[in-house]
């Protein structure tokens, strides 16, 4: 798969994978060859992904499914609505979850884009 994903999954993403060191840097280098494998029908905006494996280095996360990492929602008012935890399975992105805090609030990806800021 050689499609970039859509620029708000790719704005989502770069506040979550700007950290330093490999765990991060694979996936940084993976995001160019993501291509959008499903979006959850529910509305809760789960992302899962598809990425052939040959076309990136997996990420030197072991063979399981973990959490690589994330980003916290902020807004102007500085209030932090969720975040946006990154999964990745076998060292490729597997999903994007959108977690709200509370029902009441809006989480979904496109929502995030502008909103995101790295979870130290």
């Amino acid at each position: 798969m050689t499609a970039s994903p859509p620029a708000e999954i790719a704005e989502v993403l770069a506040p979550a994978l700007n950290a330093d060191g490999p765990v991060h840097a694979a996936p940084r280098g993976q995001v160019p060859h993501l291509g959008v494998g499903a979006r959850r029908a529910c509305g809760c905006g789960t992302i899962h992904f598809a990425l052939g494996t040959g076309e990136a280095e997996p990420a030197p996360t072991g063979t399981g499914t973990v959490v690589t990492a994330a980003a916290r929602l902020a807004t102007e008012a500085g209030e932090r609505p969720g975040k946006v935890p990154l999964l990745t399975r076998g060292g490729y992105p597997s999903w994007l979850e959108a977690c709200p805090w509370s029902d009441d609030s809006e989480v979904t990806p496109p929502a995030a884009t502008g909103r995101l800021r790295h979870r130290p």
